[in-house]
């Protein structure tokens, strides 16, 4: 199922320039401004100072730990070969590590997750743009459905643990 669920939506890549420069930008390019998005709202934002930076601090070390740190030792125990690999396919762009679990799933779980505690609106779009991107990379053929699976579980599993933490810890 992962690998049928796979073609199908990377055979949607090739069909058209636009279209594959739009999920080369969701995919690659994107994700930085969703991180530029998150810190202006941040920034810009009503909230005290304090609440301010409680929330940035959490939201990154929620970020790190599932992206640099369960994420990599997941990779440092299971070695799955990006699907362009695997297949044979030609990518819309190339990754060079291992496909699973994602890094990107996980960094924009945790950030939308981290995000979800503190406002819900703006989590609601955090979400969206994680889901986009993640998506994406599965069309551009640099992962495998059950790789975004695998981050975005971590990455929401990570961020709940440290949200819940750090709110006994006021």
């Amino acid at each position: 199922m992962d690998a049928s669920l796979f073609h199908t939506l990377n055979n949607l890549a090739g069909q058209s320039p636009v279209f594959d420069a739009a999920i080369i930008f969701l995919a690659k390019y994107f994700p930085y401004a969703v991180v530029l998005a998150f810190l202006a709202l941040l920034f810009y934002s009503g909230y005290a100072k304090r609440e301010k930076i409680r929330i940035f601090w959490v939201t990154m070390f929620s970020v790190a730990i599932a992206r640099y740190g369960i994420t990599e030792l997941i990779r440092f125990f299971y070695y799955r070969p990006r699907p362009f690999v695997a297949y044979e396919i030609q990518p819309l762009f190339a990754e060079h590590s291992w496909s699973f679990p994602s890094g990107h799933a996980a960094f924009f779980f945790a950030l939308a997750t981290s995000l979800y505690f503190y406002n819900k609106k703006w989590s609601a779009c955090f979400f969206l743009a994680a889901i986009l991107i993640s998506i994406s990379r599965i069309i551009a053929g640099v992962h495998y459905p059950s790789d975004i699976l695998g981050g975005a579980f971590v990455g929401i599993a990570i961020a709940y643990v440290v949200c819940r933490i750090t709110k006994k810890s006021r």
